[in-house]
């Protein structure tokens, strides 16, 4: 992979394939820069693609202390490497730190999220203390409780489908980046859309969902969209948390390329 420095020095590792505008691929919970093994192909052929492992996973670096800032400052180093300006797309708690980057200035010429981690209205909050249950548990090194706690108490997913992960084959994923997870607790503050910095935010966004995911997702990609002056939903065939690739990859080239 290459390499880039951020601000504090830490080094982030990425992937550059294709040709054409930039676009920038900025992953969720859990994953690195091979989330997007499969959309690449779909995009290379028409834009300039960068993936790459958010600090803390994969190939790059990490730093003693978390701070949501320093993720903002990775993101505007990978755009600088992709010539100064980039489309993102960010997905799951990616899309809240593309959401935090894009309010902080950073040079992002269209924006496409997925199901950001939002909270609306009628959907319940997380635990209060969700973020200091997880913190004792990395502490003890219970990686695997800590997996299926953020699973079951922030995504709200059932014992049945967390048992399901459990027995698949990138469990042993979740477990070697459950570090990460309290950087996404971090993101998300509080999972209230922030709707009053959104309404002064006016570069085009596109707010994706798809057609088999939960309910609070579809609602807060929706209230998401509503709050941006150029925000526009739009919902795709797939399955929880996820879009049909094809699809996907069509809807982004044409987002990006306009």
């Amino acid at each position: 992979m290459r390499k880039v420095v951020s601000r504090d020095g830490t080094t982030i590792a990425y992937e550059k394939a294709g040709d054409g505008p930039p676009i920038v691929l900025l992953n969720g919970s859990f994953r690195d820069h091979t989330i997007f093994d499969a959309l690449v192909p779909e995009l290379a052929p028409h834009c300039t693609t960068y993936v790459y492992d958010r600090r803390g996973r994969g190939e790059s670096g990490d730093s003693p202390e978390y701070a949501v800032a320093r993720e903002i400052e990775d993101l505007e180093a990978v755009i600088q490497e992709a010539g100064g300006s980039a489309v993102v797309f960010a997905g799951s708690s990616g899309a809240n730190l593309a959401i935090e980057a894009a309010l902080a200035g950073a040079p992002i010429t269209r924006l496409a999220l997925h199901e950001p981690f939002y909270r609306v209205d009628g959907f319940p909050k997380p635990p209060w203390n969700v973020a200091k249950t997880l913190r004792v548990l990395m502490e003890e090194d219970r990686r695997q409780e800590a997996v299926e706690y953020f699973l079951g108490s922030f995504l709200g997913l059932t014992p049945d489908t967390v048992a399901q992960w459990r027995n698949g084959p990138i469990w042993a994923v979740n477990e070697a980046n459950a570090h990460t997870l309290a950087y996404d607790l971090a993101i998300c503050g509080d999972c209230s859309v922030p709707a009053d910095r959104l309404a002064g935010y006016t570069t085009p966004t596109l707010v994706l969902n798809s057609t088999g995911t939960s309910d609070w997702l579809r609602a807060a990609a929706r209230a998401t969209a509503a709050a941006l002056p150029h925000g526009r939903s739009l919902e795709l065939p797939g399955s929880w948390h996820r879009i049909d690739m094809d699809v996907l990859g069509r809807t982004l080239v044409e987002f990006a390329t306009a």
